[in-house]
């Protein structure tokens, strides 16, 4: 359990330590939480929930909780997600850790659920763990983006998140270890992109050869150079080339004026949809934008590599996956550790006591959060 019930004292704020106290002094009584949230998410209570089974039972106590909206349903903005019933002595020190448990994988899992759902023919890896505080905030992000991407599944069956990085949090995603191939420091020490492709499948052979192409500039030149050394793998299916073009220059072979010439190839409704400037970015900027993407696409097939698998990475967040779905990008897998919130102020869950000893009694504005008379 973590953190750990000697752990509680050190990590809560001191009002709740000072409110048991006093009621250990003046007498229990059983206290009702409504947990809430001020902007629409998409309910992921377990870790909290867990959390909260397991301080109960080391304290020796029961804690009752009703969840009104389970695990992947949508929650509109000051929605009680949950109640929580039980001694005040034994609640009123947790609820500065269970909110931290629930409040920020509501929102990955909405922006999960999001990106998903505008990309449903794509699959997402989640590659947020090295932007993560820590490897309690990589476990709870992971753990959203399966409940986001079970959410998509479900309502537009969605391809969703195939899995995640690291080994720790696989099981998020019915896994038994994490996804991925090589970064750019492996293309940076074998001094080719070849040759790097060369070093990983002699090592692991039986693995689906996944290769980043743009370390020298070359995107276009090296991922066909990649699937001429391997032409059986870009035969059977089991090659991608991986696009993850900073977003200080153009891919390969593009500039402003061939980004805007690809897309009307491809998709001409999509320039004339755009909504603000970073749309237009996202379709013909700098970068992994749309057009890169459909000009990588379209060098890959006419080379008669049409079964190579495209990846694409570096700031897919809900906005970019919005505008890449609109330009249609022929993307298979994208690899995102922007599902995590950017606003972190809209991760903040709040609880208030609506009840004690089962007398409705909340502070006045929160009336909303006490339980509807039937």
């Amino acid at each position: 359990m973590r953190p750990g019930i000697d752990d509680i004292p050190a990590l809560t704020d001191k009002y709740f330590l000072r409110t048991r106290d006093i009621v250990g002094r003046f007498g229990d009584v059983r206290a009702t939480y409504a947990v809430f949230m001020r902007r629409p998410v998409i309910s992921a209570p377990r870790l909290a929930v867990e959390w909260l089974r397991q301080v109960a039972e080391q304290r020796q106590t029961r804690f009752d909780i009703e969840l009104n909206f389970p695990e992947g349903k949508w929650v509109g903005a000051g929605e009680p997600i949950m109640y929580i019933a039980g001694s005040l002595y034994h609640l009123s020190d947790l609820e500065t850790i269970y909110l931290q448990l629930l409040g920020p994988a509501c929102v990955a899992a909405w922006n999960a659920f999001t990106m998903c759902v505008d990309l449903p023919k794509a699959q997402f890896l989640a590659m947020d763990a090295r932007h993560c505080a820590g490897s309690d905030m990589a476990a709870l992000m992971a753990y959203a983006a399966s409940v986001g991407s079970k959410r998509a599944q479900v309502k537009v069956g969605a391809a969703g998140f195939m899995g995640n990085a690291t080994d720790a949090t696989a099981h998020f995603f019915g896994r038994e270890s994490g996804y991925g191939t090589m970064p750019h420091a492996l293309i940076g020490y074998a001094g080719s992109t070849v040759r790097a492709a060369e070093m990983f499948h002699e090592v692991f052979p039986d693995q689906p050869l996944y290769v980043l192409v743009d370390y020298f500039g070359r995107e276009l030149s090296d991922a066909l150079d990649v699937c001429r050394r391997f032409p059986e793998l870009a035969a059977d299916g089991r090659l991608g080339v991986r696009l993850d073009t900073p977003g200080g220059r153009f891919v390969e072979g593009l500039d402003p004026p061939g980004s805007y010439a690809v897309l009307e190839r491809n998709v001409p409704e999509a320039i004339r949809g755009y909504r603000s400037e970073q749309d237009l970015r996202y379709l013909v900027g700098t970068g992994v934008s749309a057009a890169a993407i459909w000009h990588l696409r379209e060098a890959l097939d006419a080379a008669g590599f049409d079964k190579v698998k495209l990846v694409a990475s570096s700031g897919f967040n809900p906005a970019k996956c919005r505008v890449m779905a609109i330009a249609r990008a022929p993307v298979d897998i994208i690899g995102t550790g922007s599902y995590l919130p950017e606003k972190w102020s809209e991760t903040y869950a709040t609880a208030d006591i609506v009840e004690y000893d089962h007398t409705p009694r909340v502070k006045v504005g929160r009336e909303f959060l006490l339980r509807k008379k039937t």
